[in-house]
């Protein structure tokens, strides 16, 4: 069973993946988050990044969108 924290760690690591998949810097998917209606700096998404910050659900919908991916590319746990 996971703890909350694991999750977030889980969910803070494949948002940092998927974003240098896509060679974007903080501040490129702080703006592309923002265009979308989520008001978020490049300080809280560092800190969802290292799973320091609680990811809403409606937040998740709005990376997944801007990603254009999957929602289990934002839940999929990393092999070992």
């Amino acid at each position: 069973m996971y703890k909350y924290n694991d999750i977030d760690k889980i969910i803070g690591s494949n948002i940092r993946r998927l974003r240098k998949e896509k060679k974007w810097t903080q501040e490129t998917l702080t703006a592309k988050l923002q265009l979308e209606g989520f008001d978020i700096s490049r300080g809280n998404l560092a800190k969802i990044e290292v799973g320091l910050r609680f990811v809403y659900p409606k937040e998740i919908v709005v990376f997944a969108k801007v990603f254009d991916c999957d929602f289990n590319e934002i839940f999929r746990e990393a092999k070992n």
